[in-house]
């Protein structure tokens, strides 16, 4: 197998063809391929419609947000049916797609028992950065969408302290709700009120900081 590229590029798993020009495109894997390959790689990949795309690094600001996020939802949920996941936990969202969200909540019982991939979550959330923004808002929201359990996806840009949330209403399509500026972070799939200033604690630290 050919190496992942570094950052998000794509790349192609399986036998690169070295045949003439007019030759046939290499063989695209299929999820079960996948996951075979990925289970020998030292990094983690997301895979849509036959590429792969290498995890990057996180940044500490984008590692503060997620772990607030992450521990408000935990408490919030604590004796109820649902539970949220974070950052290592696979989600497939079609036969040819599957993601790593930063944090998603699943209530169904499936989801609950398995020990790998996560299929039917209600509130799926992504941290942007630079290099992630454009497919967290484009591509992957578009695959996102084709799950029937979604309600909210939730965009946060720790930069500029955006915070979008797209719902899903009676008439099946999402509208923008942008609490950008807001008081609090309001999470209608899980009945969720939390404070933008614990949602954005400690990213005032964030620079301080030398070496």
């Amino acid at each position: 197998m050919p190496p992942a590229l570094t950052g998000r590029g794509a790349c192609i798993l399986g036998e690169v063809a070295t045949l003439p020009a007019m030759a046939l495109p290499a063989h695209k894997p299929t999820l079960a391929e996948f996951l075979a390959w990925e289970e020998a790689q030292p990094e983690r990949h997301e895979f849509y419609r036959g590429e792969s795309f290498a995890m990057v690094g996180g940044r500490r600001i984008n590692n503060i947000v997620t772990g607030n996020l992450f521990a408000a939802l935990k408490a919030h949920l604590k004796g109820s049916r649902c539970r949220a996941f974070v950052e290592s936990m696979k989600l497939q969202v079609a036969e040819d797609a599957l993601f790593y969200p930063d944090i998603f909540v699943t209530c169904d019982p499936a989801d609950l028992r398995t020990e790998q991939i996560f299929r039917h979550p209600v509130l799926v959330a992504e941290v942007l950065s630079a290099s992630t923004q454009s497919f967290d808002r484009g591509l992957k929201f578009a695959a996102y969408r084709r799950l029937a359990s979604l309600r909210e996806y939730l965009l946060i840009d720790p930069d500029t302290r955006s915070v979008e949330v797209y719902r899903r209403n009676e008439r099946e399509l999402y509208e923008l709700h942008d609490q950008t500026g807001t008081d609090a972070l309001q999470l209608a799939s899980v009945d969720l009120r939390l404070p933008m200033a614990e949602l954005f604690d400690g990213l005032e630290t964030v620079g301080q900081a030398t070496g």
